[in-house]
């Protein structure tokens, strides 16, 4: 299968990994595995990007890594998407996060991304999502986390391409 499109990501600080991995590991011993990509780090999702465009993606990324310093986040919440596949943590807005959005932005960014920040838990069908929420709301608790760096892949197969350390 040919890859789809690149995704920037920005993947949250250590103790963040810990704690959002403790949650992931309570829906996993109750036998929730989702079909969302293992092992890459638990991340808010920022712009999306035309495969083609990956040199220019390359670019953008350097130069906002470049703009932009660590950032803290509160996540605060959870959530499903419409169509019920998708659990995830979300933080509160703020304005450092929609600058780093909005930066991180193409004029020809894919047209369909519609921005909700999030960290997604598990990816499943709608009827594995309804029941996995309870567990994920039982040992879900805010917590402040920070935004480290910036990372991004392509999808389907996943293919990191670059990682880049804020300061």
């Amino acid at each position: 299968m040919a890859e789809q499109f690149l995704t920037l990501m920005a993947d949250l600080d250590e103790e963040s990994q810990h704690l959002m991995s403790e949650w992931y590991d309570k829906l996993k011993d109750a036998g929730f595995d989702g079909v969302q990509t293992h092992g890459l780090p638990f991340h808010i999702s920022i712009a999306s990007y035309k495969v083609e465009k990956e040199q220019e993606a390359i670019e953008l990324v350097k130069k906002v890594a470049e703009d932009f310093k660590k950032i803290n986040v509160y996540i605060s919440h959870i959530g499903v998407f419409p169509g019920g596949k998708v659990l995830f943590g979300a933080p509160d807005m703020s304005d450092e996060l929609m600058s780093l959005q909005k930066a991180s932005l193409m004029k020809d960014s894919i047209e369909e991304f519609v921005w909700t920040p999030h960290s997604t838990m598990i990816i499943d069908e709608p009827h594995v999502v309804a029941r996995a929420l309870p567990i994920f709301a039982e040992s879900f608790h805010p917590f402040y986390g920070k935004i480290v760096r910036l990372h991004l892949c392509a999808f389907w197969p996943t293919r990191e391409i670059l990682t880049i350390d804020l300061v």
